[in-house]
């Protein structure tokens, strides 16, 4: 008989973790961590931008937490996560100083060059509160194959920026949350309207920071539906170990 487990909060699921550190081409190191499925190659990578972190955003947030916790054994994907520059969590500090999502282009870069370095396959941005504002501003990265916002606020991106992204033509995934402190649904339908591959879902109950496991494990499921769709939603809340099998083989 294979033995299951649940997949409550606060699991941790297997994967191949390793700290990582990536270099702005302005001269800083940036700290984070690559989570990767245990004993297969990823399907897909998730480039994780987090909330602000002058409200207390970092590499650690909780839904990108839990994402690295999960994802990589439930869903075949690569996770990396970092901190932006001046931001800190237990994996440590990043160099450099916050600046209002001018000079993080260069963070943004140094992590998508960290993931065609490793050769992991099929990036997606996916941005939560200020990190919609760096996707938007700064992911347009050939690279790159779509963007995923949670809570976007739309305080630094503006309408030029929706407008390049439009011209860039990949897809964009918007999760905008019905109690949203910011920018609700019919707000965002309206200002994404001018971006034709913009996909917006709103999420009945939802709030920014997402707290409550329904609500996570609805924008991973989000998440996974878009990056991997072979893979099957709602995610399982049972964990079934596995053997290795290659992408693509029968499972």
């Amino acid at each position: 008989m294979t033995s299951t487990e649940p997949v409550r909060a606060m699991t941790v699921l297997p994967a191949r973790r390793e700290d990582v550190e990536l270099h702005t081409a302005d001269g800083l190191t940036l700290v984070g961590e690559l989570a990767l499925p245990a004993n297969r190659d990823p399907a897909a990578t998730l480039v994780t931008l987090h909330p602000l972190p002058t409200h207390g955003g970092f590499m650690d947030s909780h839904v990108f937490r839990k994402a690295a916790w999960r994802l990589p054994a439930l869903a075949d994907l690569a996770v990396l996560r970092f901190n932006t520059r001046g931001t800190s969590s237990p994996r440590g500090m990043s160099e450099g100083a916050f600046d209002g999502g001018d000079a993080e282009r260069f963070d943004v870069e140094a992590a998508v060059e960290l993931v065609e370095q490793r050769d992991l396959p099929h990036p997606w941005l996916v941005g939560w509160s200020f990190g919609t504002e760096l996707a938007l501003r700064h992911g347009a990265d050939p690279a790159v194959e779509g963007a995923i916002l949670l809570s976007p606020p739309l305080h630094r991106a503006t309408d030029a920026d929706l407008d390049a992204w439009a011209a860039f033509g990949r897809p964009l995934v918007v999760l905008a949350p019905e109690h949203d402190d910011y920018l609700r649904p019919d707000e965002a339908r309206r200002r994404f309207a001018r971006v034709p591959q913009a996909e917006v879902i709103a999420v009945d109950g939802g709030k920014h920071l997402w707290v409550g496991e329904s609500h996570v494990r609805r924008v991973l499921d989000e998440i996974v539906r878009r990056v991997n769709p072979a893979c099957p939603v709602p995610l399982s809340t049972e964990y079934v170990p596995t053997e290795y099998v290659p992408n693509g083989a029968d499972r």
